[in-house]
């Protein structure tokens, strides 16, 4: 998830690109740069690290002729992030100049066809590959326009993109495929972002560009062509009235409530590339060459412990791997009994937990090899880890965790698939099932996500009131108890215990009254009898009880919330949403800090 602008008009572009970057910049944050055209020349201007560190570069510098150009704040996905992996990229011959969001699956193969032609690459990114795909295609068709649809029917997967040209001076093109792009009209001056804070100040009419669509704009015009066939598209502009805030929510709320959104498409951004449903298996090449783990242990922190806890076992189920999830500032004190046939997974969203990254170096020490799973390219965890798999969430602002949590979810499940047919114990109709189910599985979730929302908001003005709440789960559901009463906590301030169903008799049944409620994950599973026996010991103390289960089930309870049954272990998606906006709609119905609640910070980075 980058932040992309393109601008054309009469203003000096490198500094118009700059302030929008930098209302860009919560997209992305690991380098940024800068293509414009001036004196008949592309020049680019990039650096490493934050949005000041190109500011840095740039003053000094005489800027202010140029009226065109693009700009890009990087969140890397391929390539560390280093000046060189840093965008815009060039092409060969210098003379055209490409920013990317997105991924594209098949890079390998294209780079490999343009190696054997002659081109040479100096960054790891796909989008170096695509920008010199762009040049071959030129060449065959005479024209830009032309070259950016060649090069299109030749890439799979998922882009935003915006190109200039030393050739067409003062024109930028704009392109996008399951990727954001919104174009802004001005006077005299067009644009192109990610999204719509980028060039707010400037305009408020916009049109939102639809996948396969190709823009080509300068100062006075502007056309979308349907990228395929090159015929026009008739595009209604559309006024906002956003402020900025609001904007660089998407119109939401909070970041959080933003986020919780865009779990749709995270699922969608860690399937890229690695399921290939022809072939039915899981391409992970990040573990090229490893054999699965004779043991596993999972080490992490909070909602990454609770991720863990789920993964294990799939892990365990389908590919009869033994793993233990630990918590990490546990694991680093513990006399561990590790050696050379022990598999340590470090699971954090920043890569930088403390207490996880002392007990990958611990581990390491006792001579047990160490995998990273994290959402940062570059971070503590990716370096020094032997392998890394990037879950691909994007920038998660907010400070309670939900889509990173939906992306480590995603993640474990391809891990479990990927061992499990590595080791020849996933049986094959559990495979297709898997990954059919999985990969349908972005659109259930976006088509169900505002009617979760709406029955969150019914719950949680009903229960808005009480002190405290027991979250009971069973097998694949105890977990997700565990990361509902979190959420709850942290950004409401009720008292919430989540809790294995069946130890519910073993001491917490005590706290049950009226005033005491328990929100239960009572889904379709073998073990739904069991969860059904310990509700009706809830209810014969007078509890109160929320019931998230499926449709036709034998449940009577106060409050049912009834979502939509998938495959398997593939509810937990849909379940895990609706957790997450039940703590949300609560702590904003009570007026808290939902994106910085008070005491915590995203990223525990001392012990």
């Amino acid at each position: 998830m980058c932040g992309i602008i393109g601008y054309a008009g009469h203003r000096p572009a490198v500094p118009l690109l700059i302030e929008g970057l930098r209302r860009l910049e919560y997209r992305g944050y690991d380098s940024a740069g800068v293509a414009y055209v001036e004196a008949g020349a592309l020049r680019l201007l990039r650096a490493e690290g934050k949005l000041g560190e190109l500011e840095k570069k740039i003053n000094g510098r005489d800027v202010t002729m140029a009226t065109s150009g693009i700009g890009h704040t990087r969140w890397a996905t391929h390539g560390v992030p280093v000046e060189r992996n840093a965008h815009p990229h060039k092409d060969n011959s210098g003379r055209l100049a490409l920013i990317h969001n997105g991924i594209i699956e098949n890079y390998q193969e294209r780079k490999n066809e343009l190696l054997a032609q002659g081109y040479t690459f100096s960054s790891e990114t796909d989008t170096e590959v695509l920008v010199n795909l762009i040049a071959e295609g030129l060449k065959e068709t005479g024209s830009i326009l032309r070259a950016m649809s060649w090069a299109f029917a030749r890439v799979e997967g998922a882009y935003a993109v915006a190109l200039v040209s030393p050739d067409e001076p003062g024109v930028v093109y704009a392109a996008r495929k399951s990727s954001p792009l919104v174009f802004g009209q001005g006077l005299g001056e067009n644009f192109v972002a990610s999204d719509i804070p980028a060039f707010l100040p400037y305009t408020r009419e916009v049109a939102f560009l639809e996948d396969g669509e190709l823009v080509r704009m300068d100062a006075n015009s502007w056309q979308v062509f349907d990228a395929a066939t090159l015929e026009p598209v008739d595009k209604p502009l559309h006024h906002i009235t956003w402020d900025v805030q609001s904007a660089q929510k998407g119109g939401y709320k909070h970041f959080m409530l933003k986020e919780i959104f865009e779990q749709p498409r995270v699922v969608a951004d860690c399937l890229a590339g690695r399921v290939d449903l022809r072939a039915g298996r899981v391409r992970l090449p990040e573990l090229d060459g490893l054999e699965p783990p004779r043991r596993l242990t999972i080490v992490a922190c909070g909602t990454s412990y609770h991720a863990g806890l789920w993964g294990a076992s799939l892990i365990e189920s389908w590919a009869r791997i033994p793993v233990r999830v630990e918590i990490a500032s546990e694991f680093r004190y513990r006399d561990l009994l590790l050696d050379g046939d022990d598999v340590v997974l470090a699971v954090s969203q920043s890569g930088e937990t403390a207490d996880t990254l002392a007990g990958m170096r611990r581990a390491r020490e006792l001579g047990a090899r160490v995998l990273g799973l994290c959402n940062v390219v570059g971070s503590t965890v990716s370096r020094e880890a032997e392998r890394v798999v990037y879950t691909q969430a994007g920038p998660e602002i907010s400070v309670a965790s939900t889509k990173a949590m939906c992306s480590q979810l995603t993640v474990l499940y391809l891990l479990a698939l990927h061992w499990g047919a590595a080791k020849g114990t996933l049986p094959a109709e559990v495979a297709a099932r898997a990954l059919t189910g999985v990969h349908g599985l972005p659109q259930v979730i976006e088509a169900e996500l505002p009617r979760m929302r709406e029955r969150a908001c019914e719950l949680a003005r009903k229960y808005a009131s009480v002190r405290s709440f027991m979250y009971l789960g069973r097998g694949q559901s105890f977990p997700l108890a565990l990361e509902g009463a979190l959420k709850l906590k942290e950004i409401s301030y009720i008292h919430a215990e989540g809790y294995a169903s069946g130890e519910m008799k073993h001491g917490p049944i005590a706290l049950i009254e009226p005033d005491f409620p328990t929100f239960a994950l009572a889904l379709r599973d073998p073990l739904f009898p069991k969860v059904k026996s310990n509700l009706e010991e809830v209810q014969a103390r007078d509890g109160r009880i929320v019931a998230l289960t499926h449709p036709g089930l034998d449940l009577t309870v106060d409050d049912p919330w009834i979502i939509p049954e998938v495959w398997g272990p593939l509810n937990a998606f849909l379940a895990l949403p609706c957790l997450q906006l039940f703590a949300y709609e609560m702590a904003d119905y009570l007026g808290k800090d939902v994106d910085q609640p008070r005491n915590l910070a995203k990223s525990v980075t001392v012990e």
